[in-house]
């Protein structure tokens, strides 16, 4: 024993010895505790999973019936890279709309191969309005301005073109001499891979099947379709007297896409002496299974924003996605975002450091959003449309997350939750609680299953913002 504590210990026996009264500390010893339930920091708001409709996808499958629409490949290239060189994936050519169907490998490979990596700094010109098309342009990192001209003559962005991007393909199939309608302008340091016309004509000189291929794109007739890409339905309107109408029928998808229930489960433990012995004043059981519920549900939300197969990062229409302006979410972009889905939103669902980076955006402006309520809570809006947060969208380590904006609800063609109920020992809708038996080890088992999914019925239902910088200065 030290010195010092050996001062402690008889400083302590000294003040027992002077006590007029029980302390505190003994008296503790015969006081009921007030406990907690078990508490979890990865429990949040899941708005998402409130806010969606959820509809019975009985036989555990929902099938999306559309109208029938043609492809107009205007897909995203995919790349891949040693060191410093990129080279573009040869099946991904088919994704330029003049290549879509066009399947000899040999010949995208070689396609692939006559293409040129180009680097070009901030602020550099890719290619002038006016200038003579003559080259392909596949973006394999990076961002670019498209600038056209005004009504009245001033500079415009038509848009912003991005990793997988792409513009000229039309030389693929016009052989003629055209000119570019826009600018494009390097707005961040960017790597492009390009093919002039004079490698392509060597390379339609070659191959038999490319060739052939180009000339039945160049003599097929095009399909007549509305602005969204669907089958045209012929109408008649604003006539007089006693024309003879045009007979029409509306063509469907003849291959719908179906949604699967996915499925979260695990298996919960409890051993029988603790489920009988300590018990009071709270059932074990119950929290062990509260808590294990709780991380399933988040586990389903995280599924219907980052799955693959279902998710709604990964399942938005190429063309309902589109980049920021400056790499900080502002008001410009919300409103980029408003115009895709511009039929009845319903809400923004953001990271809350991408709403806290769209708020600083705002301030920077002298622009000041206002707050709506959603069942009591009040909730930062934009345009009257909340957003809501969720750390299911995920930052990537460059610092860059993104923004949905969705329509939801059958009847408004839009995005929907799946999901089954009335399932055996069903506990919650949609989850169920299965009692597994009691091991030789006396442990009682019980399989915790969530069975859900998430459907976009049409395209301009779900509109995402990506590549969303958080973490720029302002």
């Amino acid at each position: 024993m030290t010195l010092l504590e050996s001062t402690d210990q008889n400083s302590q026996e000294r003040d027992e010895q002077r006590r007029l009264s029980l302390s505190t500390a003994a008296a503790r010893n015969l006081a009921t505790t007030t406990k907690s339930v078990p508490q979890m920091q990865e429990i949040t708001s899941r708005w998402l999973l409130k806010l969606l409709p959820w509809v019975q996808a009985g036989g555990g499958a929902y099938r999306v019936n559309r109208r029938l629409s043609y492809a107009v490949g205007d897909g995203r290239v995919t790349f891949v890279s040693t060191g410093p060189q990129v080279q573009v994936i040869p099946q991904e050519l088919g994704e330029l709309p003049p290549l879509r169907g066009f399947d000899d490998v040999n010949a995208l490979r070689s396609l692939a191969e006559r293409f040129v990596q180009q680097e070009f700094a901030a602020g550099d010109i890719i290619v002038s309005r006016g200038q003579p098309a003559d080259r392909v342009f596949l973006i394999a990192h990076g961002k670019v301005n498209k600038i056209g001209a005004g009504e009245y003559g001033e500079e415009t962005v038509l848009g912003v073109l991005a990793d997988g991007d792409h513009f000229g393909s039309e030389i693929l199939t016009d052989l003629g001499v055209t000119q570019w309608d826009f600018t494009a302008k390097a707005l961040t340091g960017c790597t492009v891979l390009t093919l002039n016309r004079q490698a392509l004509m060597q390379m339609n000189g070659q191959a038999d099947s490319l060739r052939e291929h180009i000339r039945r794109m160049q003599s097929e007739p095009r399909k007549a379709t509305n602005d969204h890409g669907e089958a045209a339905i012929d109408l008649a309107a604003g006539h007089d007297g006693e024309p003879v109408l045009p007979g029409t029928f509306v063509d469907y998808e003849p291959a719908p896409r179906e949604y699967e229930l996915s499925v979260a489960q695990t298996v919960l433990r409890v051993h029988t002496r603790v489920a009988d012995l300590y018990n009071k004043p709270m059932d074990q059981v119950e929290q062990q299974l509260r808590l294990t519920i709780e991380a399933l549900r988040e586990r389903q939300e995280h599924e219907l924003v980052n799955n693959r197969d279902f998710g709604l990062l990964h399942n938005a229409d190429l063309a309902q996605r589109t980049y920021t302006r400056s790499g900080a979410p502002g008001p410009d972009d919300m409103d980029e975002l408003l115009s895709m889905v511009w039929k009845e939103p319903s809400f923004f669902l953001a990271h809350p450091r991408a709403i806290a980076a769209f708020g600083r955006e705002c301030s920077r402006r002298g622009v000041y959003p206002t707050s709506v309520d959603v069942g009591g809570h009040q909730v930062p809006a934009w345009r009257g449309v909340p957003i809501f947060p969720s750390n299911k969208i995920g930052i990537s380590d460059t610092r860059t997350t993104s923004i949905m904006l969705m329509r939801t609800g059958e009847q408004q063609q839009g995005v929907i939750g799946l999901h089954q109920t009335g399932i055996p020992d069903e506990y919650e809708p949609g989850l169920s609680v299965r009692f597994m038996g009691i091991s030789e080890q006396a442990i009682i088992s019980y399989l915790v299953s969530a069975y859900y999914s998430a459907a976009v019925l049409v395209p301009d239902a779900l509109a995402i913002l990506e590549n969303v910088e958080i973490g720029r200065e302002n």
